[in-house]
């Protein structure tokens, strides 16, 4: 395992934190939060221009061509920053699986267009009251040369602004496929979801909506490794923009505790500030550690269910904790909405829920140890 990051790894964190921490400073944040907007256009048009939004994509789609490890920095840099753009939904959600799964037809329609900024893509992973996204609800009836679609799906991260849905639905008794939607056919129903963050989301309920043989992803009778690959992939995302956001918390809850003065004294001397910092710092690392090493083994197509319930655990149960310590060590400051430490707490809130919590991920991490999957690490 490498432990050095690249040149390149190491330019494209320059870029990523420039470009998104000069555009989403704390008063433009408070601003565009009551804009109404859903995301920032022009940061995504600066994101594209400056090469970013193709990062994991191929060259022979306009890409850079690198992997899912650089595009984590892109997602730590976004959690930094809280900055409103669909990074995860568009190319973490949507991007990678077309490019490893779709067909050449597929990715020629969508990728380029990823890349320029013209497009946005999600997935529709998530259902109303939890469970698990191998085992969808929504149902797809195999129908002449395509398949009808039937059922709801909740929590689609911009789903009302993508041109195109990547749906998980269950095709047979043991079976599941991904198909391709187009948010505009007819029997498609898209209905904005309130999130605590702000972060657009969607109900998308689906009557009868036909999706031909082009625009199903793979094979749609034998998707569950499909779904499983995607999810992973999208677990170890949260857990990226997690860490960039946990880190920056608890590096503005250290400077504010070394500037209030409290009895003579700044805050940040008192022995029982001292150690909830120290505590925030641990959390911080390990999830570091356990993220960076789910991406790697992701990153080199070894199994990692484990190693990323694990990174998602920690994104969990660690980004509460910091988040909750950075809140209170701010006093009253900590309880204000419009002050910017509040707007951390409510994007982890989002993230440590996101496509499984802290007890389903314990759950996985038994399975995987009772099923004697978990191997030594290399």
């Amino acid at each position: 395992m490498e432990f050095s990051y690249r040149e390149e790894q190491q330019s494209l964190r320059q870029l990523a934190a420039q470009i998104l921490g000069d555009r989403f400073t704390d008063d433009f944040r408070r601003e565009f939060s009551r804009s109404g907007e859903p995301y920032d256009r022009q940061l995504w048009a600066t994101l594209a221009q400056a090469g970013l939004l193709g990062t994991a994509i191929g060259e022979e789609h306009g890409g850079t061509g690198l992997g899912l490890t650089e595009l984590c920095f892109l997602l730590e840099e976004q959690g930094r920053t809280l900055a409103a753009v669909p990074l995860l939904a568009t190319l973490v959600l949507g991007a990678l699986p077309v490019q490893k799964f779709g067909s050449a037809a597929q990715c020629a329609a969508l990728l380029p267009r990823v890349v320029s900024g013209e497009a946005l893509l999600t997935a529709a992973l998530e259902e109303t009251g939890g469970g698990d996204p191998l085992r969808p609800a929504v149902k797809a009836t195999a129908s002449g040369e395509g398949w009808r679609l039937r059922g709801v799906k909740s929590c689609v991260p911009y789903g009302a602004q993508a041109q195109a849905i990547l749906v998980t639905a269950r095709t047979g008794r043991h079976s599941v496929g991904v198909f391709l939607v187009d948010p505009q056919a007819r029997g498609v129903r898209i209905e904005s979801q309130r999130t605590t963050s702000g972060e657009p989301q969607a109900q998308v309920t689906l009557t009868n909506v036909r999706v031909s043989a082009a625009d199903v992803l793979g094979d749609a009778l034998a998707g569950g490794a499909m779904v499983r690959w995607i999810v992973e992939r999208g677990q170890a995302a949260l857990a990226a923009q997690q860490l960039g956001l946990v880190a920056e918390a608890l590096r503005r809850t250290a400077a504010y505790t070394a500037e209030r003065v409290q009895f003579g004294r700044p805050t940040g001397s008192f022995q029982s500030v001292q150690h909830r910092l120290a505590d925030g710092y641990i959390d911080v690392e390990a999830l570091r550690s356990v993220y960076l090493r789910a991406v790697w083994a992701l990153e080199n197509d070894i199994p990692a269910t484990a190693e990323v319930a694990t990174a998602k655990w920690w994104a969990a149960c660690g980004g509460h904790r910091v988040t909750h310590t950075a809140q209170h060590l701010h006093g009253g400051l900590g309880a204000d909405i419009d002050y910017p430490i509040h707007a951390f707490f409510l994007r982890a809130k989002q993230i440590e829920l996101a496509l499984g919590g802290a007890t389903p991920m314990l759950a996985k991490i038994g399975e995987q140890l009772a099923s004697g999957a978990v191997r030594a690490m290399t």
